[in-house]
C-alpha cells in the first residue's frame, strides 16, 4: 500500500495571524523538538471546557454536527478525481464515520450552507447558530504542485464560538480518504475524550455459494467498507484471520491440502507461509500484542491445547493441558495474559491464565456457555460469544463481573474489538439453508448497531490496529 509522504498525524495547523488570509496555513510535519499537545488539542488550549459528548448515552442523545463540503482554492484534476468533488467527498466520509458512532447526527444537506476557503478559519456563526448543529466540522483540499494533496480540518464549538481542534493532512491521492478519517478520528476524541478509531482497517472471511459448500476467501477493507480487496482465490477453505500489531501481515487457518493449519500472510509480497511445520489440526491463531509469538489450538490424541509458538516459526510451546477442549486463546493488551474457552468444566466457559500458562482460573459462571473470547485493547473488559439459545455479543470485567449482552439476534459470534476498544465488529447468520452471513458492529451500549457493507457474505471479522 503506499505510504503517506509525510506522517499521517501531522503537527496542529499554525495558529497565526494567517487565519485572516484567504487561503488557510498549509499543514506542517510535526517536529521531535519537545512533548506534542494532546491529540485534537489545540495551542494554549488544555482541553477543559468547551463541547464535550456524552460517550455513554449512545444513539438516545446524538450531538448535531454541522460539515459542509470542503471548499478548494482552484479546481484541479488529480488522479483521484478533481479537487471540488473530493472536497465533498471528504465531508460526506466524515459525516459517516461520526454518525456511524451513533454519537452524532450530521445535519441534512438543506441546513448545509457552501463555504469559501476564506470562512475555513473564520466560521459564519451567525448562520451555524440558526440550525441545531452544536459542533461544527470545516476544511479544505488544496492539490500541491509534487502530486500530493493537502487537507486540513477545522473543528468549532458553535455556542461558544471557539475553536476546539485542527489538524492538517498531505496524502498521495491514493490516501485521500484516509485524511476523511483522520479528521473525524479527530473531531471524535476531541469531543468525546475517547481514543481514535475510523482509521483502521478489519480482515475477515467473505463467503459465497451455498450452506454446505462454501467458497471463503481472506478479504480486507477500511472500516467503513471502502478499499476492498480479496487477498486469497478461495481454493481453500480459510478461517479466523487476525492480523499482526504491525499491520505487515495477517496469521489465519487453511485448509489447504484438507487439513487445518495455520499461516501467515504477508501483505506486502501476498505470499503465505505456514506456521508450524509437520502438525496436524492446528486453529484458532491470534499474534501476542508485541508480535513476538503466535496463540493457537493444535489437537493432539484426541486433546486440545493452547500452545505459542514464536511468529518466525520454531517448536510451539504447549500452555495448556487439561483434558477437553481448550482454545480461543486471546492476549491482554499488556501480554501478561491470556484469555481462553474450555470445556474442563463440562461445558463451553471462559478461564484467563498468565502468559506462560500459570494460574488458570474459571470467570464465567453464568447460565449457557460461553465462545470466542477476546481481550479490549483498554484491557478493562472481555468480548464473548453467549450460547444460550441463541448466540449472542456479551462482554464482562476481566475478573468475570458485569456480564453484560450487547446483541439479540438469532446468531451473533466472533467479537473483534475497534482500536479504541470503544465498539465491536462480530457476523451475524440468518437461519435457513440460504442462509447468509454478514457482519456488523455494535457499541458498548448495546444501543447503537449497523451492518457493515461487504461485496459478498462475510464471517470472521477482526478489527485491525489504528494505521499509522
Amino acid at each position: 500500500m503506499t505510504m503517506f509522504r509525510t506522517p499521517i498525524a501531522l503537527a496542529l495547523l499554525l495558529s497565526t495571524a494567517a487565519a485572516a488570509q484567504q487561503q488557510p496555513v498549509p499543514a506542517a510535519p510535526a517536529r521531535a523538538a519537545g512533548p506534542a499537545a494532546p491529540q485534537g488539542t489545540p495551542p494554549g488550549d488544555d482541553g477543559a471546557g468547551g463541547l464535550v459528548v456524552d460517550v455513554t448515552g449512545g444513539v438516545s442523545a446524538p450531538t448535531p454536527i454541522a460539515i459542509p463540503a470542503m471548499p478548494t482554492a482552484a479546481v484541479v484534476k488529480t488522479p483521484a478525481g478533481s479537487t471540488d468533488a473530493l472536497g465533498r467527498q471528504l465531508s460526506d466520509i466524515i459525516a459517516n464515520d461520526l454518525k456511524g458512532s451513533g454519537l452524532f447526527t450530521p445535519l441534512p444537506p438543506s441546513q448545509l450552507r457552501a463555504v469559501a476557503m476564506g470562512e475555513v478559519q473564520a466560521p459564519s456563526f451567525d448562520y451555524w447558530r440558526g440550525t441545531s448543529a452544536q459542533a461544527l466540522v470545516q476544511g479544505y483540499i488544496r492539490a500541491n504542485g509534487d502530486g500530493t494533496l493537502t487537507v486540513g480540518c477545522y473543528l468549532y464549538d458553535v455556542s461558544s464560538q471557539r475553536e476546539l481542534a485542527k489538524q492538517g493532512f498531505v496524502v498521495p491521492p491514493a490516501d485521500w480518504r484516509r485524511a476523511a478519517h483522520k479528521c473525524a478520528d479527530a473531531v471524535y476524541s476531541r469531543l468525546t475524550g475517547e481514543g481514535p478509531y475510523f482509521d483502521s482497517r478489519i480482515v475477515y472471511v467473505s463467503e459465497t455459494g451455498p450452506k454446505g459448500k462454501r467458497i471463503k476467501r481472506l478479504a480486507i477493507m477500511d472500516q467503513d467498507g471502502a478499499n476492498h480487496r480479496f487477498l486469497t482465490n478461495g481454493q481453500s477453505i480459510v478461517l479466523t484471520p487476525r492480523f499482526a500489531p504491525n499491520q505487515q501481515s495477517i496469521v489465519y487457518m487453511s485448509y489447504e491440502n484438507e487439513r487445518p493449519a495455520i499461516y501467515v500472510y504477508d501483505l506486502g509480497s501476498g505470499r503465505p507461509r505456514r506456521v508450524v511445520q509437520n502438525a496436524s489440526l492446528t486453529f484458532a491463531p491470534r499474534f501476542s500484542p508485541d508480535g513476538q509469538w503466535i496463540l493457537f489450538s493444535m489437537a493432539t490424541n484426541g486433546n486440545t491445547d493452547l500452545y505459542r509458538v514464536s511468529s518466525s516459526g520454531g517448536t510451539p510451546q504447549r500452555l495448556t493441558t487439561s483434558p477437553g477442549i481448550d482454545t480461543g486463546g486471546s492476549y491482554s493488551p499488556d501480554g501478561r495474559r491470556i484469555v481462553f474457552e474450555s470445556d474442563r468444566s463440562g461445558g463451553q466457559q471462559i478461564y484467563v491464565m498468565n502468559a506462560d500458562g500459570s494460574n488458570q482460573q474459571r470467570i464465567s459462571f453464568g447460565s449457557g456457555r460461553y465462545a470466542t473470547p477476546v481481550w479490549s485493547p483498554r484491557g478493562d473488559l472481555i468480548a464473548f460469544t453467549k450460547l444460550a439459545g441463541n448466540f449472542r455479543i456479551g462482554i464482562m470485567s476481566p475478573s468475570g463481573g458485569g456480564e453484560k449482552l450487547l446483541t439479540d439476534d438469532w446468531s451473533d459470534e466472533g467479537p473483534s474489538w475497534s482500536p479504541n476498544g470503544r465498539a465491536i465488529t462480530f457476523y451475524r447468520s440468518s437461519r435457513g439453508s440460504s442462509g447468509t452471513a454478514k457482519l456488523w458492529v455494535v457499541d458498548l451500549t448495546g444501543i447503537n448497531a449497523r451492518a457493515v457493507p461487504t461485496p459478498l457474505s462475510g464471517s470472521d471479522p477482526a478489527w485491525g490496529p489504528l494505521r499509522p
